[in-house]
């Protein structure tokens, strides 16, 4: 019965998900349980695309991404995978009718990661699109369920939640990423003379994206808004810490934020009535 394998598959994107977010798996606990697996098979794909092109660098990246691709696309058309990630990811896409595009879009970002190094305006903009403001698009269509209304009311603020997410990663992994990996993703940027100025600049860029997602997460079904409201409160405190630091810091170490402040801010989340904006 492939339904035994389905709830194994459900379960390795659950420990994927819980391997390597603290964070997202707290925000998942919040949101109602039908969307628990989906969210868990959405993390898990992108997750494991993510490894391969920020961790396997002893084996072909690119054959492995090329390979990961086609697997993904046969597990979609068939409706199942052997690969327990990639069958659970292709019941959420035939499930809730994610458009291929999107992860035709995702898959083309990782790609970029293989071959860029600096990126123009124009080509950060195309990241931002395909690694985050998607993945946020993938998981509106999972909130919004049969509400095509809502998910075209709301898709840009959600595109916009995620651009502000990714900005704030790329802020806090700037040291691992540009001297580990040799990608500098923020443009105009002299990664070897990093200044308030620039900060500032990415800030002011980030606070925009939020000040534009916080309205429409404000209009997200009470099944899903507590859930993504904890990832936003989380990632809203994240921001403020690393834009109190001084450039010199934020280029030496990685920002984190405890374990014991992640669940404090979720029974915060639990027990707030609303959506707190303020910076």
């Amino acid at each position: 019965m492939k339904s035994l394998f389905d709830k194994l598959s459900t379960r390795c994107s659950k420990i994927t998900t819980q391997t390597y977010s603290t964070s997202f798996s707290l925000g998942i606990r919040l949101l109602d349980k039908k969307f628990h697996a989906p969210i868990y098979g959405i993390y898990g794909f992108v997750r494991f695309a993510d490894e391969i092109v920020d961790s396997f660098h002893d084996y072909s990246k690119e054959a492995l991404l090329k390979d990961f691709r086609q697997q993904t696309f046969n597990a979609i058309t068939s409706g199942i995978s052997l690969n327990p990630i990639l069958n659970s990811f292709q019941a959420v896409v035939n499930t809730y009718k994610i458009d291929t595009h999107l992860i035709e879009t995702f898959l083309d970002s990782m790609e970029m990661d293989l071959h860029q190094a600096d990126y123009s305006r124009t080509l950060y903009d195309r990241y931002i699109l395909g690694s985050a403001e998607v993945v946020g698009l993938m998981c509106l269509r999972v909130f919004t369920e049969e509400n095509k209304n809502l998910y075209e009311e709301l898709k840009y603020p959600a595109m916009k939640l995620g651009a502000a997410f990714q900005k704030i990663n790329f802020l806090r992994d700037i040291k691992n990423d540009s001297r580990e990996l040799g990608r500098i993703y923020f443009p105009g940027i002299d990664i070897h003379n990093f200044s308030e100025q620039d900060k500032q600049s990415i800030a002011s860029e980030i606070e925009q994206d939020f000040a534009v997602a916080i309205e429409g997460l404000k209009q997200l079904p009470a099944s899903s808004r507590k859930g993504v409201a904890l990832a936003y409160t989380y990632y809203r405190v994240l921001f403020n810490k690393i834009r109190k630091l001084p450039p010199k810091k934020i280029m030496t170490e990685r920002i984190r934020i405890a374990n014991s402040h992640k669940l404090g801010i979720m029974l915060q989340t639990v027990s707030s009535p609303g959506i707190r904006s303020e910076r």
